[in-house]
């Protein structure tokens, strides 16, 4: 089973802390706002959800596809 990052828009307050913790994971638009580049890597499951942990409005998850 293959896992993506997925963020919840309506909490995401655009800190960039994802970004900055998974850069070559997730880009960030104009605003600041995340966007996701591609599935999560079996090796890099674990960096995915310590950064999901760390998301100041915890408005990141790792989900299942």
């Amino acid at each position: 089973m293959s896992q993506r990052l997925r963020v919840d828009w309506p909490s995401c307050r655009a800190h960039g802390l994802c970004h900055e913790l998974l850069p070559d994971l997730i880009r960030l638009d104009e605003w600041g706002y995340p966007i996701m580049v591609g599935q999560v890597e079996d090796d890099r499951l674990a960096e995915a959800r310590a950064a999901a942990r760390a998301c100041p409005r915890l408005a990141l998850h790792v989900v299942d596809t």
